[in-house]
């Protein structure tokens, strides 16, 4: 439940600081609202690929145990395979 709180306050935190530039620079509430909401959007998206291409140029990691339901995964450093 924590990490949902704590998603929901940094989305409300992002929304504010694009939406307080934005205005800041512009003055207009209609542009401040359009790019507060777009940015987070495509930051979004951005960061789906991102992780994807990061993930295929990543070491590989291996399961190493299980505790509790959860998998300890140890990865090998970049350069030993």
């Amino acid at each position: 439940m924590r990490d949902i709180l704590k998603t929901g306050s940094f989305a409300v935190l992002h929304f504010s600081v694009g939406f307080a530039i934005t205005y800041l620079l512009t003055g207009s509430i209609a542009i401040a609202t359009g790019v507060a909401l777009l940015e987070p959007t495509a930051n979004t998206i951005v960061f789906y690929f991102h992780e994807k291409v990061w993930n295929k140029f990543s070491p590989q990691s291996k399961v190493i145990g299980a505790c509790g339901g959860h998998k300890r995964l140890a990865e090998e450093p970049f350069g030993t395979r």
